[in-house]
């Protein structure tokens, strides 16, 4: 199979490089800077086992390489945000032999969420989720870092919405020859919703640096205790906190490589590099989404998700915001949400 990574940033240039160094066929798919610096001097990839640079087919779309093939698979991995954009662009490209990539490549969704599989489902027939423990970092254009060792990264694979398939163990077997553990699991989403959980303080570490002082731990706490009582609300199960440290066990170590430090996760990085958007609409807005339609209170992710957007379009500085006054914000939207709906209970009981 040859592995089409669309999005190759931090994590699609992980992935991409470890394939690549295992001997199996990576095209890269970019834009902008990262598109330009990985055409003309390759990926670099700065692992704890050292530094490779990998002088791989780079493109910008689907034209550039013409029909693709019937062996192909689509890797997305772009961010959510950024996830409608691009199907609409591969999903029309022609293969060879006959039909679009919409109608006969697999598509796997290596992103942060559970919305993607979702907005992919409506255009590929063929749509696997990950649940991706990736720690890796875009550097800078054509330079991505991956810290885990000895394993690179662990990644849960299975058919979305549920099941598996002969793709999905060939696709794992790939990815465990090269540096990952690849699970493939029927209850994919189960994982992921969990991964979800562990990513609502992302916007937390965007907003106001790393989660592991006293003050943003027990905020973090908070956080994560209203997106669980949303997913039960909602009858969504999740992998438990435990269930996950036995099944990572010690099997990855995070060694950043000298000179290209950990700075923050994905929404971090986002307000780093200036990009105007970051993910919070698909973190702590599902958990906001699914609140409303269940009728659970989301105070505390509704006030991320809204702090994070203004930062990331304001282009604010990451870890700007002093982690106590983001902890008197969250007081006073939790202290509002519980008014109003004393005040809504109390006009049902006048009614």
């Amino acid at each position: 199979m040859r592995y089409l990574v669309v999005g190759a940033g931090a994590v699609g240039g992980a992935i991409g490089g470890r394939l690549a160094e295992a001997g199996h066929e990576v095209v890269l798919v970019a834009r902008g800077a990262q598109y330009t610096a990985l055409r003309d001097h390759g990926l670099r990839l700065r692992t704890p086992d050292g530094d490779r640079t990998h002088r791989l087919l780079t493109v910008d779309g689907p034209a550039a390489l013409g029909e693709l093939r019937p062996d192909d698979v689509l890797l997305l991995a772009v961010k959510t945000q950024d996830t409608e954009a691009a199907l609409a662009t591969w999903g029309p490209a022609p293969v060879a032999g006959g039909g679009t990539a919409a109608e006969r490549l697999p598509l796997v969704c290596a992103q942060n969420g559970v919305e993607s599989a979702r907005l992919a489902l409506r255009r590929f027939r063929r749509v696997y989720g990950v649940c991706v423990w990736l720690p890796s970092t875009f550097v800078e254009p054509g330079v991505v870092s991956a810290a885990g060792t000895p394993l690179t990264g662990m990644l849960h694979l299975g058919r979305h919405p549920h099941g598996t398939d002969e793709t999905a163990h060939r696709i794992a077997a790939d990815l465990e020859k090269s540096r990952f553990e690849a699970p493939v699991v029927p209850d994919v989403q189960r994982w992921q919703y969990a991964k979800l959980l562990g990513n609502l303080g992302n916007a937390l570490e965007a907003l106001s640096g790393p989660v592991d002082g006293e003050e943003a731990e027990a905020l973090y706490a908070r956080v994560r205790a209203e997106g669980e009582r949303v997913l039960d609300a909602a009858g969504i199960a999740y992998a438990s906190g435990e269930e996950q440290r036995r099944v990572r066990g010690d099997k990855i170590t995070l060694v950043p490589p000298a000179g290209a430090p950990r700075g923050g996760g994905s929404s971090w990085q986002s307000l780093t590099r200036g990009t105007g958007t970051i993910e919070a609409d698909h973190l702590n807005g599902e958990i906001v989404l699914l609140g409303r339609l269940h009728g659970v209170p989301t105070p505390l992710n509704e006030l991320l998700q809204r702090l994070a957007n203004t930062f990331a379009r304001e282009r604010r500085p990451a870890g700007s915001m002093p982690v106590a006054e983001l902890v008197r914000r969250a007081d006073e939207a939790e202290r509002t949400a519980r008014e109003d709906a004393g005040e809504r209970a109390a006009r049902a009981d006048a009614g």
